[in-house]
């Protein structure tokens, strides 16, 4: 089974590629004992992720890496918080929640529009590959659902139910992540 190494210590998304990439043994930077964290910096959630891709494969003389920046998009917010998804407030993913909601209130379901967008790169030295998964759905009026991570209670889909309230194997049939990875995976047999 090839091996593929995980860069991230975030578990719900070791979990997620694992479910995902079940051909592969996906390994976390942890399991190496590699602890190394690096600033998303870029302008674009491709050019993070191709930086840590990059970066870890080196540290790790070439063996295969993904590494994935991820962020939601709010179209009434002119696209915030964009790249700047983790960063634009340091508190815990419910403070950032409440606080979008926040921003939000008052305004109708069809102004509410959010995509959720994570780009994953492979990287093993040599070459680099970079692949964009996207959903689309509408800002929660609250906190709903107790599965998931992130942004996940807060991210409504048509049917009114947050990614919170799916199941995990349902989400990872429409996740932003799979569709990234599914991409990938087909991009796999040139390695």
């Amino acid at each position: 089974m090839k091996e593929i190494i995980i860069a991230s210590n975030n578990k719900e998304k070791i979990k997620e590629t694992q479910e995902i990439l079940k051909e592969y043994k996906v390994i976390s930077m942890q399991e190496l004992g590699v602890s190394l964290d690096i600033k998303e910096d870029k302008k674009t959630f491709e050019e993070n992720a191709i930086k840590k891709a990059k970066t870890i494969a080196k540290l790790l003389d070439g063996k295969i890496c993904i590494a994935d920046d991820s962020g939601i998009e709010i179209e009434y917010l002119n696209g915030f918080p964009g790249v700047l998804t983790k960063r634009w407030n340091i508190g815990t993913d419910r403070e950032r929640n409440l606080e979008i909601i926040e921003k939000l209130k008052g305004v109708s379901r069809d102004k509410r529009k959010i995509s959720f967008i994570t780009a994953i790169a492979l990287s093993y030295g040599e070459k680099t590959l970079c692949e964009i998964g996207k959903i689309d759905g509408f800002v929660a009026e609250k906190i709903k659902g107790e599965n998931g991570f992130g942004f996940d209670e807060i991210f409504e889909l048509e049917n009114g139910k947050t990614l919170a309230q799916i199941s995990p194997e349902e989400k990872n049939q429409i996740s932003a992540r799979k569709i990234a990875l599914e991409k990938l995976r087909q991009r796999l047999s040139i390695l």
